[in-house]
């Protein structure tokens, strides 16, 4: 499946405030897009997209997300206690 698909469905799934299940069928079936943004979530791959983007815009500070129209789900806390999603390393804490 073509990678580029797959982000697309994952942005607008989260962008949307979705459940993966309502996923364009375009992207790909709901459950290769989960899969995909968990495996690429612990490698630090949006990270990376972040980062790039950030670099890209020359912006030297860094950069915050602001996510709180996205309703969370009632059971979204136990998400770092599963460790879906990588530690934030002390030199990305003091940058």
């Amino acid at each position: 499946m073509d990678d580029r698909r797959v982000l697309s469905g994952i942005i607008y799934v989260i962008c949307n405030g979705l459940q993966w299940k309502d996923a364009p069928k375009s992207c790909g079936p709901p459950k290769s897009l989960y899969n995909r943004f968990i495996r690429w979530s612990r490698l630090g791959v949006f990270d990376q997209i972040f980062v790039a983007l950030a670099e890209q815009a020359g912006r030297s500070k860094p950069l915050m997300i602001d996510a709180t129209h996205l309703k969370a789900h009632r059971t979204s806390a136990s998400v770092l206690k599963k460790g879906l999603f990588p530690a934030v390393s002390d030199a990305q804490k003091t940058a």
